[in-house]
């Protein structure tokens, strides 16, 4: 059978057999983290090793499935928009509840230094405060790893060719384009500055909330910042999952994108 019709796009009985193909990726993508998760947890037991590897595996995981939800997205297969937008709020439920404490942002990880830091007293301030920039780098560079390790692990699952997406993709040599190449670069910062800070700050306002509601709540802001910025900038507001899934793509120089990739987010 060929994979794509003479005209060169997929029909809509190949568009569902690549959705179906995808859901099985993400599902045992989740599932491999998961058992990596629980032996980690279990050899790294009483060890500060454990956070970090926690971080790693949970970044992986995030970096992974966003990779597949992007090339869903790029190839039209996730629409109608509804579509897209539900498989990014399971997603992110799916993420928050596996993490088990990791940030998987460096933003993240440098609002939580800055808030322990604000809450800490007595006296060999400095000397801790010192051991917790150097865990900060280890956490920040163990989530950049992830990152690279995840951009190299789909690539490998794609060129198994495992649905016809997979096939094309492979073919075209994973090319893909970042959409900040349509927009000026000052919006397309202000548009990851500000996803980033309402997503943030709806975390923060939900932590008084009970576990069940919090996750739920967090994953539709994130949805919601999705929707509203995905077309200028891909609404990422994580510059690790940045460097996995927009920096190999064209559209833009390594300066523009740390810019509003990595900048962005900070600020």
């Amino acid at each position: 059978r060929k994979p794509w019709n003479c005209e060169g796009e997929s029909g809509p009985g190949w568009m569902m057999a690549d959705l179906v193909v995808s859901l099985f990726v993400l599902a045992g993508t989740v599932l491999a983290c998961e058992v990596a998760r629980r032996a980690s947890s279990r050899l790294l037991s009483g060890s500060a090793y454990g956070a970090y590897a926690a971080e790693l595996i949970s970044t992986l995981q995030l970096c992974a499935c966003t990779h597949e939800l992007k090339l869903l997205g790029d190839a039209g297969v996730s629409q109608p928009p509804l579509l897209a937008l539900a498989l990014t709020y399971a997603t992110s439920v799916v993420q928050a509840l596996t993490s088990r404490g990791a940030t998987c942002n460096p933003s993240g990880a440098c609002e939580r230094f800055l808030r322990e830091r604000g809450s800490g007293s007595g006296s060999g301030g400095g000397l801790r405060t010192g051991a917790r920039v150097a865990a900060l780098a280890a956490r920040v560079a163990c989530q950049f790893a992830a990152a690279v390790a995840a951009r190299a692990a789909v690539r490998r699952v794609w060129a198994h060719g495992l649905s016809d997406l997979h096939a094309r993709h492979w073919a075209s040599a994973f090319r893909c384009t970042s959409p900040i190449g349509g927009a000026p670069l000052l919006e397309a910062a202000a548009v990851e500055t500000a996803c980033a800070f309402v997503v943030h700050a709806a975390a923060l306002g939900a932590r008084s909330l009970r576990e069940g509601y919090r996750v739920h709540a967090v994953a539709a802001v994130i949805t919601m910042a999705v929707y509203a910025g995905g077309s200028t900038t891909g609404a990422v507001f994580n510059p690790a999952l940045a460097f996995s899934t927009q920096f190999p793509c064209s559209g833009g120089t390594f300066a523009e994108y740390s810019l509003v990739y990595w900048m962005g987010p900070l600020l």
